[in-house]
């Protein structure tokens, strides 16, 4: 079981053929409701490559909140631990998709309800998960309630830091591995408590490079396919859900970076975060045909 606490947002998606400058106008060409937020993107992409996911999160007592409610059950992904707020939103994401590029404003709305008091309500479902996957649109001091509580009870933990703050020096012990892409990866490296024994712990996403990880004290890197992108929103997601998916089936770390590259590359073939997430089915017939 994995469970991934996380947020839950509504995307609000404008399609245009360029970026306004400050203070432009400019026309688009589409606009979209998707359903999105970090924490449930993960939980999509690993519950669509087969992993049993349970969500831990906060909507509000709004239209979102109760779509997307039904939308998670639809999917299959247990939302017992997902309440509606009455005081607070559902949380929205506003993003402009321009140059095979997206921008994105995030307000976080009854996400900042998954308080430390809510994640020690769940302590069972952490104890009993084999790995508990986290992001950073929830406030830190739950973050750290649940790492703290992973680590008791031996529940391994994956960090996605995005979006990006330092990581304290009392995480970095309890979390197996840490996700960044290129440029969080740098500010980690460059944090004074930063210690080089970590590098084993960095999984580190290189867009269309692929991904590089540290093991017996060398870099690998594992080359993504060449493909022209569609929209790029989740595609770090769909990498994190489908990675965290592989180590739960008992693939070795290079396996489940080859299949989380593989899936996160098939994800920008599509418009959306969430509806661009392959099946486990299809990413495997990905790699057979070798990423063509």
């Amino acid at each position: 079981m994995i469970t991934v606490i996380g947020s839950l947002n509504m995307d609000l998606v404008t399609t245009s053929p360029r970026y306004p400058k400050l203070g432009e106008t400019v026309l688009g060409s589409d606009f979209q409701t998707i359903f999105g937020g970090k924490g449930a993107n993960q939980a999509v992409a690993a519950n669509r490559v087969g992993a049993s996911v349970q969500m831990i999160g906060r909507v509000g007592e709004d239209a979102f909140g109760k779509d997307y409610l039904k939308y998670l059950s639809d999917k299959g992904i247990s939302i017992g631990s997902v309440e509606p707020v009455t005081h607070s939103p559902t949380g929205v994401a506003s993003i402009t998709v321009a140059d095979h590029d997206n921008a994105i404003i995030v307000v976080p709305g009854a996400n900042f309800d998954v308080t430390p008091s809510v994640i020690e309500s769940y302590e069972e479902r952490i104890a009993n998960s084999e790995w508990l996957l986290l992001q950073m649109e929830i406030p830190m001091e739950s973050i750290d309630k649940a790492i703290e509580m992973a680590y008791q009870h031996g529940t391994k933990v994956v960090l996605n830091p995005a979006p990006f703050q330092p990581i304290p020096a009392s995480w970095w012990e309890k979390i197996t591995y840490v996700t960044p892409n290129e440029h969080e990866a740098d500010l980690l490296v460059r944090d004074e408590q930063f210690e080089e024994r970590f590098l084993e712990k960095l999984i580190i996403t290189l867009g269309e490079k692929g991904v590089c990880f540290y093991q017996d004290g060398n870099k690998k890197t594992i080359a993504a396919p060449s493909v022209t992108p569609v929209d790029t929103t989740g595609a770090g997601d769909t990498f994190n859900g489908a990675l965290v998916s592989s180590l739960d089936r008992g693939l070795s770390l290079q396996e489940s970076c080859l299949f989380a590259v593989h899936a996160a590359t098939l994800s920008i073939l599509k418009f959306g975060a969430q509806t661009g997430m392959p099946t486990k089915e299809e990413v495997e017939d990905f790699l057979l045909k070798g990423g063509v």
